[in-house]
């Protein structure tokens, strides 16, 4: 495999640091910007690739989550055919990662190609649901990063074309999806290692690496929102470990409290939630200090009526290195618990989905309703005072 350029490696960081999955991007990122040298390209979902079921193509590589993406259907049967994206320096660099993949000239090269199954997007936030309507319109699936959809109004659009369609609408949500530990967490759950879930606190602190980022990151119509953006993760975990089928906002604010040279920006962001399985509460912010080995100390805890469990997702400030960290505590003992060899699911059964129409990967109710939470979250958000 070739190495990508140091100009090259930096253009991807624009919009990779700081972020869920940015890990996925390369495996020599430096220490700051990784969580755990596991979690590389190649060896991040499934010990044994499958052989290609699938044929599917990128729209998009704006952030490079993308790379997660494109790893995850690889290894769980994807061939990837062709690429398209407006930015010749990213086509560029995705080319060199991916040589056997052709350039397409344009996007309708891809959606008119019958061969393309399934196409998967890491565009700007707000290009990304429009995009998801023309693919299925097209007759193909769709996975999209997060946040996939960024108004009430492009939600009701897509569940409409989706429902008319039949085809699979997506969003990979790396921070449970492309997390060991959490995927670990919700098999214990689902065995009754904490007795019922009450609620769950998820924390999502991100580094901001200000020199790194690209204009749309600052641009609230373009990212959606700090609440819509970083915490459709934690509104996707609290619905997968409360096991919520239906949910409210209870309350939620959002801000600018730092960061006036943005005026378009929100640094900070919480909610409260409830559901018909649990409660929960999430903050998200960008406000992680240089001084930690990773971007983020992102966390969650699950609180059942016989124990609870926490998973630090990236850093264990304190004690053991890399991420991938679960803690158990039930009436019986404190157990660290070791998830190295659990298997990231979710690629290959999403491969699945497409081959047998089904929805194993993540239901289509699931997925509209984390997007429906995050979108009311903040539109509903009241406004932070600045810091200074």
């Amino acid at each position: 495999m070739k190495e990508m350029s140091d100009d090259t490696r930096r253009t991807f960081l624009k919009s990779t640091v700081g972020t869920a999955a940015g890990l996925f991007l390369l495996p020599k990122l430096p220490l700051q910007a990784s969580t755990t040298t596991e979690l590389t390209p190649g060896n991040i979902w499934i010990k044994k690739p499958l052989a290609s079921r699938i044929k599917f193509a990128v729209i998009g590589m704006n952030h490079g989550h993308i790379y997660g993406q494109v790893e995850a259907l690889l290894q769980g049967g994807g061939e990837l055919v062709s690429y398209y994206a407006k930015e010749k320096e990213l086509a560029d660099a995705f080319g060199k990662r991916y040589p056997k993949a052709k350039l397409a000239r344009e996007e309708n090269e891809i959606l008119e190609d019958p061969s393309i199954q399934l196409v998967t997007s890491a565009g700007i936030p707000n290009e990304r649901g429009p995009l998801g309507i023309r693919v299925m319109k097209a007759g193909k699936d769709y996975m999209s990063d997060k946040p996939a959809i960024t108004s009430l109004k492009q939600l009701a659009e897509i569940k409409k074309v989706q429902k008319e369609t039949k085809r699979i609408f997506s969003i990979m949500y790396g921070e449970r999806l492309g997390n060991r530990a959490t995927v670990k967490a919700g098999e214990l759950v689902k065995a009754g290692a904490i007795g019922k879930v009450i609620q769950t606190i998820g924390m999502g602190p991100h580094r901001m690496s200000l020199s790194s980022r690209p204009e749309w990151f600052f641009d609230k119509a373009k990212f959606g929102g700090i609440l819509c953006d970083i915490a459709s993760h934690q509104f996707d975990q609290f619905l997968y470990f409360t096991n919520s089928t239906s949910a409210k906002i209870l309350a939620s604010q959002a801000g600018n409290t730092h960061h006036p040279q943005y005026p378009k920006f929100e640094d900070f962001g919480d909610a409260m939630v409830q559901g018909n399985g649990g409660s929960g509460y999430i903050r998200v912010d960008w406000f992680t200090p240089d001084g930690l080995k990773s971007w983020g100390d992102g966390r969650l805890t699950v609180l059942g009526t016989d124990g609870y469990l926490e998973i630090r997702k990236n850093v264990d400030i304190a004690g053991r290195d890399g991420g991938n960290h679960l803690f158990l505590v039930d009436n019986k003992e404190t157990r660290y618990i070791d998830s190295s060899d659990t298997e990231l699911s979710y690629g290959r059964q999403l491969v699945d989905d497409v081959l047998n129409r089904t929805e194993t990967a993540m239901t289509h109710a699931h997925c509209f309703l984390a997007t429906e939470l995050a979108l009311i979250a903040q539109k509903n958000a009241s406004t932070m005072p600045q810091k200074g």
